[in-house]
Order: C-alpha cells, then sequence, then structure tokens
C-alpha cells in the first residue's frame, strides 16, 4: 500500500509560498540539540523545494510549552537547519500575525523561514479554524512532512490542509513506503519483535498485525503477563494485571506463534549498579525483578531475526538505559543490523535504543514518528495525512 496521496514530487513550486509542517520536535539539554535526526530527516523535501524555487515557510511545535516560554523556542533549530543546509534560515518572531506576514510577503524564491514554535499558540493544538487560517494566510500550497505529529489533527497538521492545496513531504512519503510495504506485501518470514512495559499500550497493534505475521518475539516487561497467564511464577516482576485474559487467549488461539523468553536477567532492585543473576523463565524467585532477557533467550531470538525476510521492532526487551539490563536490547538491534531482510524500528524506545548501540544506519528504516507509527501500524487512520489530496 504505497501512499495513496500527492507528494511534494507532484506539484509545481517555482515562485510560491510553501508552508512546510516539519517535525522539529527535537530533544533539548541547556539549549543544545542533542539528537538532530529529525531535522535531518526534513532536508531532502526542503533541498527539494529550494531547487524548486519556492519560497519556503517552516512550521513545527516543539515541547509542550505553557505560553511563550525561551525554553521552547525553535531558535537552536534555526541554527542547525542553516548549518545542515548552507544558507540561514530566518526565525521569524512568531507562527502568525502581521509581522510574519510582511516577511513572507518580502521573501525571495530559494529562501527559507522558519515559524516560531506553533504551539506558543493553544489553538494549534485546538485545531481552532481561525488559527489555522492566520497560519496559511500569505501560503499558496502546504506539505505535510511532520510523520511524527500525523496522528494529532491540529491546526498545523490537518486544519491548514482544509485551506491550501495539501500534499506529502518525501519523509511521509518514506514512512509510508516501508510501514505500508510491512502491512501490505511483507517479504516472509515475517517477524515482529514486541517489548516496552504493558500489554495493554500493545493490544490493537497485536490484534492488527498477529494475523498477518508469521511470530512475534515477545521480550521487555510485557512478558512477564504472558508468563502469569501460563501459570509461572514472575517474583516481583511488571505485571499488568487486567491483561491477563488476553494473554491467556492469544496463547491458546495461536500455538507457537508468540515465541516467550526462556530465561532472563533478574536483580532486587533496577539501579546502575544491581547484582544480577541468570534464572530460568519458569521460575523467577519470589522478589526477585525481571529486568532483561536471558543469554539463551538473546541466541533465540537472534537466529529467528537472522532467517527473517520483514522484522518490525517495536519496544525494548530490557530496562536498557541501565548497564547490568541493556544486553538483550542491544543482542535485538544487532541481530537487525547483521539480518539480511527488511528491517523496520518503529519509533520510541526502540529508536532510542538503536541509536544508543550505533546500529541506527545499519537497519532499513528507522520511524521518526513514536506514536504515529503506532496508530499507522495498528490500522488506524492518520488525520494529517488523510486530509491531503489524494494521488
Amino acid at each position: 500500500m504505497g501512499l495513496q496521496k500527492k507528494t511534494v514530487r507532484d506539484i509545481d513550486a517555482k515562485g510560491k509560498r510553501v508552508l512546510v509542517r516539519c517535525d522539529f520536535n527535537v530533544p533539548l539539554e541547556n539549549g543544545h540539540i542533542t539528537d538532530d535526526r529529525r531535522i535531518r530527516e526534513a532536508l531532502p523535501t526542503i533541498l527539494l523545494l529550494i531547487e524548486q524555487g519556492a519560497i519556503v515557510i517552516l512550521a513545527s511545535h516543539l515541547g509542550r510549552p505553557k505560553g511563550r516560554t525561551a525554553e521552547f523556542s525553535l531558535a537552536p533549530v534555526a541554527e542547525r537547519l542553516s548549518e545542515l543546509l548552507g544558507q540561514r534560515v530566518e526565525l521569524l518572531p512568531d507562527s502568525v500575525g502581521p509581522q510574519v506576514e510582511q516577511a513572507e510577503r518580502n521573501a525571495k524564491p530559494g529562501q527559507v523561514l522558519l515559524l516560531e514554535n506553533v504551539r506558543f499558540h493553544p489553538e494549534e493544538e485546538k485545531n481552532d479554524p481561525e488559527f489555522a487560517r492566520r497560519l496559511a494566510a500569505e501560503a499558496d500550497l502546504y506539505v505535510n512532512d511532520a510523520f511524527g505529529t500525523a496522528h494529532r489533527a491540529h491546526a498545523s497538521t490537518e486544519g491548514v490542509a482544509h485551506l491550501l492545496p495539501g500534499v506529502a513531504g518525501l519523509l511521509i512519503e518514506k514512512e509510508i513506503r516501508f510501514l505500508g510495504k510491512a502491512l501490505e506485501d511483507p517479504k516472509r518470514p515475517f517477524v515482529a519483535i514486541m517489548g516496552g512495559s504493558k500489554v495493554k499500550d500493545k493490544i490493537a497493534l497485536i490484534d492488527n498485525l498477529l494475523p498477518k505475521l508469521d511470530c512475534i518475539l515477545v521480550g521487555g516487561g510485557m512478558a512477564f503477563t504472558f508468563l502469569k497467564a501460563q501459570g509461572k511464577g514472575i517474583g516481583a516482576s511488571l505485571l499488568d494485571e487486567g491483561s491477563i485474559e488476553y494473554c491467556a487467549r492469544l496463547l491458546s488461539e495461536n500455538p507457537g506463534k508468540l515465541v516467550l523468553p526462556t530465561d532472563f536477567v533478574v536483580a532486587r532492585q533496577l539501579s546502575a549498579d544491581a547484582q544480577t543473576e541468570v534464572v530460568s523463565a519458569d521460575n523467577i524467585p519470589d522478589g526477585m525483578i525481571g529486568a532483561d532477557i536471558g543469554p539463551q533467550t538473546e541466541e533465540e531470538f537472534s537466529k529467528i531475526i537472522g532467517r527473517a525476510g520483514t522484522v518490525l521492532w517495536n519496544g525494548p526487551m530490557g530496562v536498557f538505559e541501565l548497564a547490568p539490563f541493556e544486553a538483550g536490547t542491544r543482542a535485538v538491534a544487532k541481530a537487525l543490523a547483521e539480518s539480511n531482510a527488511m528491517t523496520i524500528v518503529g519509533g520510541g524506545d526502540s529508536a532510542a535504543a538503536i541509536d544508543k548501540f550505533g546500529y541506527a544506519d545499519r537497519v532499513t528504516h528507522v520511524s521518526t514518528g513514536g506514536g504515529a507509527s503506532l496508530e499507522f501500524l495498528e490500522g488506524k487512520t492518520l488525520p494529517g495525512i488523510a486530509a491531503l489530496q489524494d494521488a
């Protein structure tokens, strides 16, 4: 299922003012960007528009500001973008208003302007039609390239698409190409690796993917609810009480499809200097917390990944932020990097993990959208994409 929407390749933007919604919601520490992946992922669309001789007006949110504060200014983004593009990107004082419209009118083809954080206005998240109209006031065309917020119907992601001819950017096109191929026409065996803490957060995903999958490797905190459903002792490990019956049903209706860990790394407390031991999954001692998959499971999971044709990874195998519990997640990242399969990492914690272990450039695709990629894989309609023009 490709993207059944027009893209930035289908428009003639020469001399036009193009409003581009990007996802520049990057992590900052003391005003410095610690990871610029989202900025780099937006470059192909911006460069194509510059090449076409468009006047490029970029819009994005950053964080969850309560009103206008300096810490949520897009100034560091303007600076980094200027370096990456090799030309000055002017940060405007606001996202709407007479001053902004004046700057947009005065800009020349090939110039790039960046609107200040759209979330400085509460109307953005309310998808207020008047705010959308002000955002779109001087623009001729709209490009949505913010996959990370495509699942939100906000003024800058959905509202403006009703006011201007709207098309998808190259990043959204790329995201849908890889995620859509996995859903519609995966090379087999099709394997999903699921981790993270709670089963209930993954129910919609499992329900949509399971019929299409050859198997699911279950790790992370969610594994213990499955073990509990099998009647096994899980010590003091994380339990999603409300999902036990769901897990029991999945296991009985899909024999052999869910591969659970056979051993775990356990500890009495989760800390950077925790004393750990490896125990069988059949019985985790009382008082012990399972915090990572064990070496036997690492080997088993790596073998299955090695034989796969398509692998989708969503959620870490353990508390990988702490050194004693990072081996399982690292092993999965390494197996993905060494595999010949189409490998897709579904945003969020898994993307952070594959970055941390240095394998991000050795997988087919790392999704930029945590929540958006999840909702797309759950089979939901993303409003920010639905509002664009059909191909």
